[in-house]
């Protein structure tokens, strides 16, 4: 079983490239989907279902956007965190083969002095609180998706022009490890990995043909799931298509 994370940067242009990739990916039973950009009425819910998997979606028309793909059964979605007031539509739970699934797409924050950059501390604090009480239910459990955030300086390919910014702002880094301190386990650093292993280029100045990037999407398993983790990459090969999201599909392993 393979589960995989992708902010496809709107699903209205990148849907074909999504269906692509999962047909060249058998393995891959579950995929979450972020920047969807879809009102709930246009979703291609039905396109999806006739390509023969299973989909569950939340969305809003030109922001954000959550899904899940499966090729099996999708159960006990819920939408967005519980208790947290918030219109936008960034979360999507689900259970697909006994694992409890959370799709994310973390605010980005913009900047240090944006009212954006509060606003990602409040809604990550809101999600490790709610995670914690998830852990207790669902033990198998991955959160998967665009965190936004670079949590240590090799992901990022040029600390110097990013230090002190958003992304790999302190507070930020202490708030992906206070989802570490849940018990939760970056599946990428379980193995050896290549340096200069990005997830995210900017479309501009050339930066994917650089490797000017960062890593900041990322797969984190609980305690019980880690175990079962045999691998993780980068999928690199979809940000070289035509008209690619700046993001690129992350894949774990599970036995």
């Amino acid at each position: 079983m393979k589960i995989a994370c992708w902010n496809v940067n709107s699903l209205k242009v990148r849907l074909p490239q999504v269906l692509d990739w999962l047909q060249a990916n058998p393995e891959v039973t579950a995929l979450c989907l972020q920047e969807t950009k879809m009102d709930d009425p246009v979703f291609p819910a039905d396109e999806i279902r006739a390509a023969g998997f299973e989909v569950a979606f939340a969305g809003q028309k030109t922001y954000n956007g959550v899904a899940i793909i499966a090729r099996a059964p999708i159960e006990d979605v819920v939408i967005n965190i519980p208790g947290f007031d918030d219109p936008q539509k960034r979360v999507i739970t689900a259970t697909v083969n006994g694992v409890r699934l959370v799709g994310a797409y973390i605010p980005n924050g913009q900047d240090l002095e944006s009212d954006k950059y509060p606003y990602k501390l409040a809604w990550l604090n809101a999600l490790t609180d709610w995670l914690a009480q998830e852990l207790q239910q669902y033990p198998q459990l991955a959160l998967l998706g665009d965190y936004n955030i670079a949590p240590e300086d090799r992901d990022v390919h040029d600390i110097k022009k990013w230090a002190g910014g958003v992304l790999v702002s302190p507070a930020e880094r202490e708030a992906f490890q206070r989802l570490l301190d849940l018990g939760l386990v970056d599946s990428f650093r379980l193995f050896e990995q290549a340096e200069k292993a990005f997830s995210w280029w900017d479309y501009r100045g050339f930066s994917f043909k650089k490797n000017a990037g960062l890593r900041i999407d990322h797969i984190l398993l609980s305690t019980a799931l880690a175990p079962r983790c045999t691998a993780c990459v980068i999928d690199v090969e979809p940000r070289k298509h035509e008209r690619p999201s700046d993001h690129t599909p992350v894949v774990a392993t599970l036995n």
